[in-house]
C-alpha cells in the first residue's frame, strides 16, 4: 500500500489533525465511486471530501466499508468531510440531513461538516427528491428561504454537542460573513473551503483565515479543468498547459498538477483533488515532496485574474450574487 508523505493541519478548536492532501468526491461517477474510494485508500489517501449534493455518498461509504472490512484502515484513521446542502438550513433540518448522510456512509460521525453555501433554499423532503439540487421543483425554479446563517450555525454546533461531528466549518463564505459569524459562534469554524487556484488566489481571504486560526481547504485546484465538462470554464486556457506552470513542472521534474497542488500546500492550505487515473491519483497524493522556489511562487502569483468558475451569480436563474 502506498503511503503519503503529506503533512497534516491542526484544526481549531479541537486540535484534531486533518491530512493536507485529500480526495475530492465531486463528480465521481456513482457506478465507479465505491471502487474509486477503495483504491484511493489503498493508495494512501486518508481524507475524503464529500457532500449531499454530490449524490454519491452511499457508494463512497461502500468503498470505505470494504477498506474497513479488509483491515486496510480503521475508521479513526480516515478523515471524512461532508457538507450541509442549501435546502436544509432551518434548525430542524440540519440534524435530519446529517443523520441521513451518516447513515448513507455507514459511519457514526463526520470528522468535519461544512455549510456548503451561504444560501438558504426552500426545503425539499428527501423522500420527495434526494439530493434535491438547486431547484425546488427539480427543474429550474430556485426558491430562497429566509433562514439566517446564525440559526444554521447554532444547529451545526448542536451536532458537535451530540457527537455526530467532530469539527464544523464553512464553504464559499467571504470575509464579512466570516467576521459576522465569529461574533456569535459558540464553536468557531475549523475550516473554510473555497475555490482557489492561480487564476483565483484570494490572498486577503487566506490572510483573514490565518489571522483567525481557520484552516483553508482549496477546491478546484486545477482551475478551469474541473468545469470544462459542465461548460462553465468560460473559455479560460487550461492551467495544465500554461507556459508558466509547465516550465516550473519541467524544472522540478514533476507534473503540472503537482505544481498546482504544491502552490496551495506550500501556503499551508489543504487540497482535495480527484482523479480516475491511478497514476495521477498517486502523483497528486505526493505533491508535497518538493518545494517551489521564491521565483516559482512569484511567477505563479502573476497568473491571478480573479476568475471564479463556481459562482451562483452566473449559473443560477435568478442569479444569487454571494460573491458580490
Amino acid at each position: 500500500m502506498s503511503k503519503s508523505n503529506a503533512p497534516s493541519i491542526t484544526l481549531n478548536p479541537t486540535g484534531q489533525k486533518m491530512p493536507q492532501v485529500g480526495f475530492g468526491l465531486w463528480k465521481v461517477d456513482n457506478a465507479t465511486c465505491a471502487d474509486t474510494v477503495y483504491n484511493a485508500v489503498k493508495s494512501g489517501y486518508r481524507l475524503f471530501d464529500g457532500a449531499c449534493d454530490y449524490g454519491n455518498e452511499k457508494e463512497a461509504g461502500q468503498g470505505l466499508k470494504r477498506a474497513f472490512t479488509e483491515g486496510l484502515v480503521k475508521r479513526e484513521e480516515i478523515f471524512l468531510t461532508s457538507k450541509l446542502w442549501n435546502t436544509f438550513h432551518k434548525r430542524e433540518h440540519v440534524k435530519q440531513l446529517c443523520k441521513k448522510q451518516l447513515e448513507d456512509y455507514g459511519v457514526e460521525y463526520f470528522d468535519l461538516f461544512l455549510i456548503h453555501f451561504p444560501i438558504s433554499l426552500a426545503y425539499v423532503d428527501p423522500k420527495e427528491r434526494y439530493p434535491p439540487g438547486w431547484a425546488v421543483d427539480g427543474k429550474d425554479k430556485q426558491e430562497l428561504q429566509d433562514t439566517p446563517i446564525r440559526e444554521t450555525w447554532e444547529a451545526m454546533e448542536q451536532l458537535v454537542d451530540e457527537g455526530l461531528v467532530k469539527n464544523i466549518g464553512i464553504s464559499n463564505f467571504q470575509g464579512v460573513l466570516i467576521l459576522d459569524l465569529l461574533r456569535y459562534a459558540r464553536i468557531r469554524p475549523a475550516v473554510l473551503q473555497v475555490e482557489l487556484h492561480p487564476y483565483l488566489q484570494q490572498n486577503a481571504l487566506i490572510n483573514l483565515c490565518k489571522q483567525q486560526g481557520i484552516a483553508v481547504t482549496a477546491y478546484s485546484s486545477f482551475g478551469p479543468q474541473s468545469f470544462v465538462e459542465l461548460k462553465m470554464d468560460k473559455g479560460t486556457p487550461t492551467l495544465f498547459e500554461h507556459e508558466t506552470v509547465t516550465s516550473i513542472a519541467k524544472k522540478h521534474k514533476k507534473e503540472p498538477a503537482q505544481v498546482l497542488l504544491r502552490w496551495a500546500t506550500q501556503q499551508g492550505l489543504a487540497v482535495i483533488p480527484k482523479s480516475n487515473n491511478q497514476n495521477r491519483l498517486e502523483q497528486n497524493l505526493h505533491c508535497c515532496d518538493f518545494d517551489l522556489s521564491e521565483d516559482d511562487v512569484k511567477a505563479l502569483a502573476k497568473l491571478n485574474q480573479n476568475i471564479r468558475f463556481n459562482d451562483p451569480g452566473h449559473y443560477l436563474n435568478p442569479p444569487v450574487y454571494i460573491f458580490a
